[in-house]
């Protein structure tokens, strides 16, 4: 159900009938020439959109500003807001969901620095909240890299990267409108990985990046379609799961 349907006198019945909040976090963001500045709220309604509706989520409105990266700061269209505001902002918002009685809250992302933020503001609300319970989902890795390899997208690699084949053939899959890859646009090499073992590397000036990366040529519906797929069967059933081990504690507490 969308709350911003949900009239004052039906307020109570929802609540009752709600298993959990989803806020969708996006951001407003330069991701080159062929894509939408709205890509991440695109991807983060989208995929709130497809969450089943037997689970009986309540969406709210996506959280369309949040700091971005300096390494997109300074490209035409980004809007970044300063972390300690985003950090205010969606604590204010998560803490006004759990003040109507709800404790299950599903923060789906799609804008790679909100990560940290966004466990900064569960952290913190649980602290208020004991009972409250965040799942923090970033929708790009609901489907593996083994799995776009395994169907040859991208000519076997993973086509990850901000701007790159990965997110936008998502984003043609949800807005067909929305991707416009033309012959003039530029294809790029990303850095090669460092390790196997997870990292984080910072740079302000990346390998193979001008406000995105990638071989952006590879971008297509096809590809789109079965990544949105797998990545919403992936999430729904990571919610299901646990929905499951939220009922279980509850009833073992009692």
């Amino acid at each position: 159900m969308n709350v911003i349907g949900v009239h004052g006198r039906e307020l109570d019945q929802v609540i009752g009938d709600t298993q959990f909040a989803v806020v969708p976090l996006g951001s407003v963001e330069y991701h080159g020439p062929h894509s939408p500045l709205g890509t991440d709220i695109i991807l983060a309604e989208g995929f709130a959109w497809r969450i089943e509706s037997s689970l009986q989520p309540l969406v709210y409105p996506a959280v369309p500003f949040s700091a971005c990266p300096g390494k997109t700061q300074h490209y035409p269209g980004t809007i970044s807001v300063r972390p300690s505001i985003y950090i205010d902002y969606l604590t204010d918002i998560v803490l006004g969901i759990c003040r109507l009685g709800i404790r299950n809250i599903v923060l789906l992302n799609a804008h790679d620095a909100n990560m940290g933020p966004s466990r900064t503001v569960a952290e913190s609300v649980t602290g208020a909240y004991t009972d409250a319970s965040f799942l923090l989902i970033n929708w790009w890795q609901m489907a593996s890299v083994e799995f776009t390899q395994r169907h040859g997208l991208f000519g076997g690699q993973a086509g990850r990267g901000h701007g790159g084949p990965y997110e936008m053939s998502a984003v043609k899959a949800l807005r067909p409108d929305m991707v416009s890859v033309q012959d003039t646009d530029l294809e790029l090499d990303s850095c090669p990985p460092l390790s196997s073992l997870p990292y984080v590397l910072v740079e302000g000036s990346p390998q193979g990046w001008d406000g995105y990366t990638g071989h952006i040529r590879q971008t297509s519906m096809e590809a789109g379609q079965l990544i949105v797929e797998e990545a919403s069967r992936n999430m729904n059933q990571l919610i299901q799961e646990w929905l499951d081990m939220r009922m279980k504690s509850n009833k073992e507490a009692y």
